[in-house]
């Protein structure tokens, strides 16, 4: 959507990266044991921005394809990626349209929510792979004003994750989270028997 790129673009074009130069805390947090799960090192990042989290990934041994709508960001990404010596793979895309091409060992969705595109992440996954989510969760104390298509419901990364095959590794919300309440799963994908 033409709208969304516009809004993006403008948000990457300050001089600050608009997140930051450090990946998201929960894949931080998470990557031993994600590199403990997972069949193999071939990772997706949607709604990837300026690539912190796709940078990290190949930082540390990951094939790394970022998709984002924002030619702003995804050039920020190279920049960065060319900066600390990695390559990956960035998609310039509409996620309303876009799904994922091939199998993936990891996939990663942080600070975005399209609930129709979820049903083809699962589907993308290897067999034993790991879906890590992580995106604002609605609540009557949050700050600001959001669309609630684009916000999560209490209780609904469990109701969503529960109906796929596999296993729910790690299932969170957090209300009163410093900055934006959040809701964070860790999906693994039954693995073929």
């Amino acid at each position: 959507m033409q709208s969304d790129r516009v809004k993006w673009d403008q948000r990457y074009s300050g001089t600050e990266h608009f997140f930051s130069l450090t990946p998201s805390r929960l894949l931080a947090d998470s990557l031993e044991r994600i590199m403990s799960l997972v069949p193999g090192r071939r990772a997706l990042d949607l709604a990837c921005g300026e690539g912190r989290n796709c940078i990290y990934l190949a930082q540390h041994g990951f094939e790394a394809t970022g998709v984002d709508i924002s030619p702003r960001g995804l050039e920020r990404a190279r920049r960065r990626a060319a900066e600390v010596g990695v390559a990956v793979e960035l998609i310039e895309a509409d996620l309303e349209s876009w799904r994922p091409q091939g199998e993936y060992h990891l996939v990663l969705n942080f600070n975005f929510l399209m609930r129709d595109l979820i049903p083809s992440l699962v589907e993308a996954l290897a067999p034993g792979g790991v879906l890590l989510m992580e995106t604002i969760l609605d609540t009557p104390e949050m700050p600001g004003e959001h669309r609630k298509d684009f916000l999560l419901q209490p209780g609904e990364l469990g109701r969503i994750f529960g109906g796929y095959a596999g296993r729910i590794l790690l299932l969170e919300e957090e209300v009163d989270a410093p900055e934006m309440p959040v809701a964070r799963v860790m999906f693994q994908k039954q693995d073929q028997d």
